[in-house]
């Protein structure tokens, strides 16, 4: 697998916009209705906007500098590279790119999902749902649902083809140009051996051969949102086969989400396994103890983390919480959480406690803390001022004289004890 080519994006990096697909009205109303809670309006605004390069109907519109694009939008540059991103991760954008002095970039525009393949997927329909609350749900569902109509009465005297149209001699047909409405699905790290999988079930159970491309793809998509590892998804996948050997894709979503509704009292799934994204990674060189510290930052998401502090133990409800609040309200990257998360473990007696949490995270976001370097760095700095502090405060105790002092031990004589008594009883 090639490693992508991570380049600083600068304002005068020009760009072309390509429009792969068909857009038009229909659209706009998914992009705004069902995309836009997922992956942010600035996001959607960009989308629009690269649309917006394009006139009328063309495929290839003319050539801009990213400068341009800061202007129009009124953005920084690096809002614009993380609104790209969440257009590429969700599937509605291809960026190419060629180096040079000035690197020349192609953004090429997909349609989003039908609003059908929208809610059929799990990551996308699972993200909507925590996004927004249920009764905007519910309205989006019934807005793209088809109405029903009593057709019980009603004769269908739909003309058919054949009695329309007469075939004549063909002509060559020549369909690989043209354009047709095109999309992309999301991509995942694929965190499960699917073939490990299928061959621990037996062939009297399933039946291999009926597992298709699309229903390895739910698969996928099921073990990712739903966290599950090989064992888990075995035994889902058991309790999800029909009567004729194959996999119910509708059973096997209700069981994966009731089995993790039940594993985690009733929460539904987070963005709590988020990773670092690439492009705020750095290239690591040193075997350094702090070189190391980072890579793991970067490397593991938030959950992942957690759970490695944890001894291996799932977090809690509450200490998800925390982690979705980090990475969503904060808006604070997974690596940047594992750094926050590092320290109140160290600081706080090992305790997450969620109010010490933010009072944290409060100070760090108007500190303005984008990358793990600044987090450490904050850390640090911290650390000095307190220790600063608990030096200026110690108070030097007051001892007794005798305290430190080494005193020889002299007995008293029979007399000087005969005094003593007789003074203290009045003898």
């Amino acid at each position: 697998m090639m490693t992508k080519t991570l380049l600083p994006l600068l304002p005068a990096d020009t760009y072309i916009v390509k429009n792969a697909t068909i857009l038009n009205n229909e659209v706009r109303n998914t992009l705004i209705k069902l995309y836009q809670p997922v992956i942010g309006s600035i996001a959607v605004n960009l989308y629009f906007t690269l649309w917006s390069n394009l006139d009328s109907c063309e495929i290839i519109g003319t050539e801009y500098t990213h400068h341009n694009l800061m202007s129009n939008m009124q953005l920084r540059l690096d809002n614009i590279l993380e609104a790209r991103e969440k257009l590429e991760a969700i599937g509605l954008l291809k960026t190419y790119v060629k180096k040079g002095s000035v690197n020349n970039y192609i953004y090429e525009l997909y349609s989003p999902l039908s609003p059908y393949e929208f809610i059929s997927n799990p990551i996308l329909n699972t993200t909507l749902k925590n996004n927004i609350s249920k009764s905007e749900y519910e309205k989006i569902i019934k807005f793209f649902s088809v109405p029903k109509i009593n057709l019980k009465e009603y004769e269908d005297i739909t003309a058919s083809f054949k009695d329309t149209f007469a075939v004549t001699d063909l002509a060559e047909i020549k369909t690989a140009e043209i354009r047709n409405v095109r999309s992309l699905d999301i991509v995942i790290d694929k965190k499960v051996d699917l073939n490990m999988i299928f061959a621990s079930i037996s062939s009297d159970y399933l039946n291999v051969k009926s597992v298709t491309k699309e229903i390895k793809s739910l698969l996928y998509k099921l073990a990712f949102i739903y966290n599950l590892n090989e064992e888990e998804l075995t035994e889902l996948i058991k309790n999800s086969v029909n009567e004729k050997h194959f996999i119910d894709k509708n059973l096997l979503r209700t069981n994966c989400q009731n089995y993790y509704t039940f594993e985690h009292q009733g929460s539904t799934p987070t963005l709590v396994y988020k990773k670092e994204p690439e492009y705020l990674r750095k290239q690591v060189t040193s075997t350094s103890k702090k070189s190391k510290l980072i890579y793991t930052f970067e490397s593991l998401s938030p959950y992942d983390f957690l759970t490695g502090r944890n001894k291996g133990v799932r977090p809690s409800k509450s200490d998800l919480s925390v982690l979705e609040t980090l990475l969503i309200d904060y808006e604070f990257t997974p690596g940047v959480v594992n750094v926050l998360i590092d320290y109140v473990l160290k600081i706080n007696n090992n305790k997450l406690t969620k109010n010490f949490v933010l009072k944290i995270a409060d100070q760090w976001k108007r500190s303005n803390v984008k990358t793990i370097e600044e987090a450490m760095s904050i850390c640090k700095n911290e650390n000095k001022v307190k220790n600063r502090v608990k030096k200026k405060t110690t108070v030097k105790e007051e001892k007794p004289e005798w305290f430190d002092k080494d005193f020889q031990e002299n007995l008293a004589s029979a007399e000087e004890i005969s005094a003593l008594e007789a003074r203290l009883g009045g003898k």
